[in-house]
């Protein structure tokens, strides 16, 4: 298991333990975490898993692949750290990671 806390736009926390393996847009899903709409389930296919990774932890989740820059080219909002949350899956080098939520998954 490795947690991860999900940061509302309201500033509100939700720390989940994830297995390993599972990507943060699952476990927000699963959990009824506010703020993660995950309309395509996971395929890269949107942007309702736009996140903000916390800059100490954005080196450690790795690149954007071209598709998810594509992806994140519909996201308002995005910033250097933007990810979507779908392409990044939980491992043990994850253990505490913190992403924020924008104000809307538009």
């Amino acid at each position: 298991m490795a947690k991860v806390t999900y940061i509302e736009f309201s500033g509100k926390q939700h720390t989940i333990d994830l297995p390993v393996g599972t990507s943060v847009m699952r476990g927000a899903v699963d959990n009824g975490v506010p703020g993660i709409d995950g309309d395509c389930g996971g395929e890269c296919a949107c942007a309702t898993c736009h996140v903000y990774v916390d800059p100490a932890w954005l080196s450690r989740t790795g690149s954007r692949t071209e598709m998810e820059q594509s992806m994140l080219s519909f996201a308002a909002g995005t910033e250097d750290n933007s990810r979507l949350s779908c392409q990044i899956a939980m491992s043990a080098e994850l253990d505490g990671l913190i992403v924020k939520l924008p104000e809307g998954q538009h």
